[in-house]
């Protein structure tokens, strides 16, 4: 499991406009040699017909219950979504090959019909072309963890946004994006293909890996070493540690395997009761 930036967090970084530009600029074009590189076989092969067995679905809803000024980017998340799946839907992973999120889904602009989305820069939440679309990233890391497949790169999330109400995964199981160097990456190491399957329903984005063969095992993402931290500069800091079991379809523990630690500034008091 490879995460760039897993580290402790320090104090909240502001960089100039100039620096984040240019910085940008540095990124993307590293991300755009890199996709160039003849050493990576890219998956690229969609088809509709889906293969016939689900080794993992999953679900996220679409809405949250936010203030009423946000209800509009909420639903400008959901038509981004509808965008990308369209660009990701039935693709086949074969065997050697790897899977690019933002290769495949390309750049969100307008002219493609992507709108102003909800996004977290920095530690601050505010709108850019195409957000949202970290909600996708989010459901089909966490689905790939449930299967024998590779993540060879995948950004955390650096801020905690919201308290655990209604939370159904562990903290920190998800997985950033931002175009084109924030990327997930995927690789097939096994001997057999793998399909994605995704699809913007009415009120959930749903997802499915899926193979021409039934599991041989079952998958869990267990949490430990979760806490609490106030730094020294004032804030908090979130820590945790994931770890995957794998066991045959009897229930038998085959292996228990380090996925990676979490660290996130939080973004509310710790300290607040949860009815709050």
């Amino acid at each position: 499991m490879v995460d760039p930036n897993n580290r402790q967090l320090w104090p909240p970084i502001h960089r100039s406009w100039l620096r984040l530009r240019l910085g940008k600029l540095y990124y993307g074009g590293r991300r755009r040699l890199l996709w160039m590189s003849p050493r990576f076989h890219w998956a690229k092969q969609r088809q509709t017909e889906r293969l016939p067995y689900m080794l993992i679905s999953h679900a996220t809803p679409l809405y949250r219950h936010l203030r009423g000024e946000d209800q509009e980017l909420q639903e400008n998340k959901v038509a981004n979504l509808r965008l990308a799946v369209a660009r990701l839907d039935g693709i086949v992973l074969y065997p050697g090959e790897t899977f690019s999120y933002w290769r495949l889904i390309g750049k969100p602009t307008r002219r493609k019909g992507y709108r102003d989305g909800m996004v977290l820069f920095l530690g601050r939440i505010g709108s850019d072309v195409g957000g949202g679309l970290c909600q996708l990233s989010n459901l089909i890391f966490w689905m790939t963890l449930h299967t024998p497949l590779t993540v060879v790169e995948r950004y955390r999330h650096s801020h905690d946004v919201f308290p655990d109400t209604n939370r159904t995964q562990p903290f920190g199981s998800g997985a950033t994006c931002a175009y084109p160097h924030r990327d997930l990456m995927i690789r097939n190491d096994t001997e057999q293909p793998f399909q994605l399957c995704v699809q913007v329903g009415k009120q959930v984005l749903k997802g499915e890996w899926r193979a021409p063969a039934p599991p041989v095992c079952r998958y869990e993402i267990v949490e430990r070493n979760h806490r609490m931290d106030q730094a020294s500069w004032g804030g908090y800091v979130r820590h945790n540690e994931l770890y995957r079991r794998i066991y045959d379809l009897e229930g038998g523990l085959l292996e228990e395997e380090f996925l990676f630690a979490n660290d996130a500034i939080m973004m509310y008091s710790p300290l607040l009761p949860e009815e709050s």
